[in-house]
């Protein structure tokens, strides 16, 4: 838990930016967009262009779900290959960006709701790299990863975005990683170029229309809104992401959405900027 001291040290050691930083959703799909320069992942790489450069970037994968909170705090976090079946070429990657241990002591520091560990051994996740290097290709920017605590229930998660709003006034980009509708097993090879069952679209077009109505608590309790909701989201660990962005956005803060496209008729690439 901070007190006073810890805040003001975070208060000087971070200087405070002229605006928000904006806060990102990202969906990022196969692991193949980290390589190739498709509709999607030319888009991230244009988001970057529009938005201040970050002094850090503190990636919520959907890819490191831990037992109680996590974030990396080592110097140079390691590539993470955490995928099979797929070309050399994606396992040859490797995005050697900075770790910054200070800034995890610090965002540790100011979350008071739950302890967050700091961690040695992870590094950074397909859910990570495949997006941020498209984003920053220089590998300049220091990136952190924060894990998911399997645990918790979605509204701890969306409470605990809240705090790490300070962040955003420090040039930390905040960038969620997962999918809104993610479902594996029900993937069609047909419409992996594009394309979506009835059920995914209806349900994507739901989760638009609460984020664009800034409904987060339908979101929150998103078991209540049908069996759709159940198809897109069997496990949570891709939606969650979504709700730490929701969580860190304040007042009329502008929405726009981008990659809006369903692929492989169980999965879509559907992304939010907040700021």
């Amino acid at each position: 838990m901070a007190n006073l001291s810890d805040l003001k040290r975070i208060a000087d050691t971070l200087p405070e930016q002229e605006r928000l930083m904006p806060v990102l959703f990202i969906g990022h799909g196969s692991p193949m967009n980290g390589i190739e320069d498709n509709e999607f992942s030319l888009k991230w790489a244009e988001m970057a262009k529009n938005i201040p450069q970050p002094k850090a970037v503190l990636v919520i994968s959907a890819h490191w779900f831990t037992r109680g909170t996590l974030i990396t705090a080592m110097d140079f976090p390691p590539t993470i290959h955490d995928f099979g079946g797929f070309p050399q070429a994606l396992f040859d990657v490797e995005y050697p960006a900075p770790g910054d241990p200070k800034l995890a002591v610090d965002v540790a520091a100011i979350v008071k709701g739950t302890e967050i560990g700091l961690d040695h051994d992870w590094g950074l996740d397909h859910g990570a790299w495949t997006v941020v290097r498209h984003m920053y290709p220089d590998a300049r920017i220091p990136v952190l990863q924060l894990s998911m605590d399997y645990t918790k229930q979605a509204r701890y998660h969306y409470e605990l975005a809240a705090e790490l709003y300070a962040l955003r006034k420090k040039g930390v980009l905040i960038l969620g990683s997962g999918n809104m509708v993610h479902n594996l097993r029900m993937m069609s090879w047909e419409m992996i170029g594009g394309g979506g069952y009835d059920w995914a679209l209806d349900i994507n077009d739901k989760f638009k229309s609460l984020i664009l109505h800034d409904d987060h608590q339908s979101l929150i309790a998103y078991q209540t809104l049908g069996k759709e909701a159940m198809l897109a989201i069997p496990t949570p660990e891709h939606y969650l992401p979504l709700l730490y962005t929701l969580g860190l956005k304040k007042g009329t803060e502008e929405v726009l959405l981008f990659n809006d496209k369903a692929v492989g008729g169980s999965l879509t690439m559907t992304s939010i900027r907040i700021g």
